[in-house]
């Protein structure tokens, strides 16, 4: 069984000071560990930091964004008070055009250049009136709406963080399948081995990507890029308990026949204890695998529902 179904680092943007980079506008950096110690030995970190690419240097006169909250304009808290809105949005257009490989991007809250939300806007008075997505971060995000993207405060919550990670790898398997000039076995193999985890997330999007796929041949390239449109906007949002409960039910139905009944209780009870809150999901899973090293089954074997992160990234303990 494959881990993650992808065997190299992923490519993953990131905003430079989250990697200890000492490009803040005071000269400093905001490290992460969770990021640089354990996400690293799976992502390929890009690092951008929008200020000092559109030349505002280090150290540097604070940035904020004032006006409309739907539409802010990002100032230089200085003498002559320079609108840099154009340049950042220019930037985030121009790393979403030409960083073509990256599969996911990780943001830092609460900047007026890359925060993806929640970030402060202010009135002439100076006093906050609103919040906002920062400049660089909105138009990349605008350019690249599939692009998996989250910020570094948000990667606390364990829900957000695995559903963040589980989107990074099924977009670079995705990208994978695209430079491989797929035909329709390509697809459907792929469909196939992502159906249990689509179901987790959102069970009438599975069965609309299965009428996409099933009448592939008549366009593939049209079809190609609707399943993918649908495939990740399924995916954004984490996976709810009842719908990871009925997913595991339908893997037992496929264990069935190969558990005697006391191995048939044991599972069924740890579903019904996930299900209800008093188990962790990682209970059923752990009880699944067991059963699958014992008496492997070809198409179990293939679902990334099982293994779609590595261990130490897979956060399924709830």
């Amino acid at each position: 069984m494959i881990e993650s179904g992808y065997e190299v680092r992923i490519p993953v943007g990131i905003s430079s000071c989250l990697l200890g980079e000492a490009v803040r506008y005071d000269g400093g950096h905001k490290r992460d560990r969770y990021i640089t110690d354990v996400l690293a030995e799976y992502f390929d970190f890009r690092p951008y930091c929008p200020e000092v690419a559109v030349g505002l240097g280090v150290p540097r006169p604070t940035l904020r964004l004032e006006g409309d909250a739907a539409a802010p304009r990002a100032v230089i808290q200085e003498a002559g008070r320079r609108d840099v809105s154009k340049d950042l949005a220019g930037y985030g257009r121009s790393i979403a055009a030409s960083a073509t490989d990256i599969c996911g991007y990780i943001l830092k809250s609460r900047s007026p250049s890359c925060g993806m939300e929640r970030v402060k806007v202010y009135d002439r008075n100076g006093s906050p009136s609103g919040t906002s997505s920062g400049l660089y971060a909105r138009a990349l995000m605008q350019a690249r709406p599939l692009l998996p993207v989250e910020e570094e405060g948000r990667l606390n919550d364990p829900d957000l963080r695995d559903n963040f990670i589980e989107r990074i790898f099924v977009y670079a398997r995705w990208r994978e399948l695209r430079q491989g000039s797929p035909r329709t076995r390509d697809l459907v193999r792929f469909h196939t081995r992502h159906k249990f985890l689509v179901m987790a997330h959102n069970q009438e999007a599975m069965r609309a990507l299965g009428r996409l796929v099933a009448d592939a041949a008549r366009d593939l390239p049209q079809t190609l890029d609707d399943y993918f449109t649908l495939l990740m906007q399924a995916l954004q949002h984490p996976a709810q308990r009842g719908n990871q409960a009925n997913v595991l039910q339908h893997i037992a139905g496929f264990l069935h026949d190969g558990l005697d009944a006391g191995d048939r209780r044991e599972l069924a009870h740890a579903i019904d204890g996930y299900r209800s809150g008093e188990l962790p999901v990682i209970v059923p899973l752990t009880l699944i695998r067991h059963h699958l090293r014992r008496r492997p089954d070809d198409f179990l074997d293939d679902q990334h529902f099982l293994e779609s992160r590595p261990k130490a990234v897979d956060t399924r303990r709830r």
